[in-house]
């Protein structure tokens, strides 16, 4: 299928259906869900698979009605089991991380072939009510004591449609429409491609700790990771009583939007006020937020290796702040371990403003709450730190510094984050 073709029938056909639906015009009852990536992963893809059917299994429990999702002959289809909301069920499907596309299809029963070409004929009635396009027939014979081949059927479902509807024309290269048709142990008739979010299913992908701020950039960078199937649990740093409540509900909120498409995040909210204080006493103040962060990456390393994550993720792009000049990055990495997660190394900022926006973040990140970062910002941070010169101001903290880490860490409250 050419991608001129495919572009032309996701769109405006969906709206279509969107407005049937709204009409009462009730002859979707199934989905089928596609996958990209899944599909070349050989001998393991079903464990892919089956990720992918519990995710969206998730994703259908925020929906009103009952569905089975069921895994077949490398198809997935969500079939409805009751009455259902068809818009809020393709806007949660559209939430799971290796869904490539979401087909509303037509499934029935094999009663011969004239029963077939007469629900595909009302099928193309109902859905484009403008008859004045082209279509082109992709029939699949997965069933094969079907007594018609696939070449068979595109012809003969061809010829009923245009014996029906004299203004449409076959164009089997650049066609306006595709009409599939799955000949499988029930028939599904669909044309319809509904785009998903891609990726690979959550959780397939072991898991990663977020270091989650009340900015715009680390929301975005967890919604990338997590897109690549990585489970997601996240930190926030507290600075009470210079950070209020309203800074941490405000994480809290991030944390669950970002949980619409990651699935439930664990947020560990650690109190660093006694850290930051003791930095800010001890150390240059235009090393501040370096040390700082120095600090923030070691407690989250340990609180993910204590929770199995596999790796830090966060929002840093390169020279977007001071603490983010590759020399920067370079000091402050050199106390993980662990390896670091930077999804929007190379972005500039309305590229990230423009993910933010996508996936519900933006408004929650631009209210005016500060977090323990910008309380103590320098009037004039160093951009290009020597990390020989930082360790040695760390020195200067060696009296108490691991006991209020311990004391940080004992500090943890654990706060389990879903989208409802």
């Amino acid at each position: 299928m050419s991608c001129f073709a495919s572009r032309l029938y996701v769109n405006k056909p969906a709206l279509q259906i969107a407005a049937l639906v709204k009409k009462g015009v009730s002859m979707f009852s199934a989905f089928l869900i596609k996958y990209a990536e899944i599909g070349v992963k050989g001998k393991n893809r079903y464990l892919f698979e089956e990720a992918l059917v519990q995710q969206i299994k998730y994703a259908l429990k925020r929906c009103e009605g009952e569905f089975k999702v069921t895994r077949t002959d490398g198809r997935i289809y969500v079939h409805a089991l009751s009455d259902f909301d068809y818009e809020e069920t393709v806007d949660n499907l559209k939430t799971v991380f290796g869904i490539s596309g979401i087909c509303p299809v037509v499934h029935v029963e094999d009663e011969g072939f004239e029963k077939l070409a007469e629900t595909v004929v009302s099928y193309v009635d109902k859905v484009y009510p403008d008859k004045h396009m082209t279509f082109k027939v992709q029939a699949r014979r997965a069933r094969k004591n079907y007594p018609m081949n696939s070449m068979e059927i595109n012809m003969a479902l061809g010829e009923a449609v245009l014996n029906a509807y004299s203004e449409m024309k076959v164009d089997v290269h650049h066609p306006d429409v595709m009409l599939y048709v799955e000949i499988r142990e029930k028939i599904y008739i669909y044309s319809i491609e509904i785009p998903g979010p891609g990726g690979m299913p959550v959780g397939s992908n072991g898991k990663a700790m977020l270091l989650l701020s009340g900015g715009i950039d680390s929301p975005v960078a967890g919604y990338m990771i997590a897109k690549r199937g990585v489970k997601i649990d996240a930190v926030y740093f507290h600075a009470p009583p210079y950070t209020s409540d309203r800074a941490k509900q405000k994480v809290v909120d991030l944390a669950k939007q970002v949980s619409r498409y990651a699935g439930p995040v664990y947020l560990h909210v650690i109190n660093f006020t006694d850290i930051q204080l003791y930095i800010y006493e001890k150390c240059p103040h235009e090393e501040l937020t370096i040390i700082m962060r120095r600090y923030m990456m070691k407690i989250a390393e340990m609180i993910a290796k204590e929770n199995d994550c596999l790796g830090l993720i966060t929002g840093e792009s390169i020279g977007q702040v001071a603490s983010q000049t590759v020399q920067s990055l370079a000091v402050t990495n050199e106390v993980c371990t662990l390896p670091v997660f930077r999804p929007l190394i190379g972005f500039d900022k309305m590229e990230i403003v423009e993910v933010s926006e996508k996936i519900g973040t933006y408004e929650t990140s631009i209210l005016p709450f500060e977090d323990c970062c910008t309380i103590f910002v320098a009037k004039h941070p160093v951009t290009k730190p020597n990390l020989n010169v930082i360790k040695r101001h760390e020195q200067n903290l060696t009296e108490k510094i691991d006991e209020l880490v311990q004391q940080a860490i004992e500090s943890d409250e654990v706060v389990i984050v879903k989208y409802t």
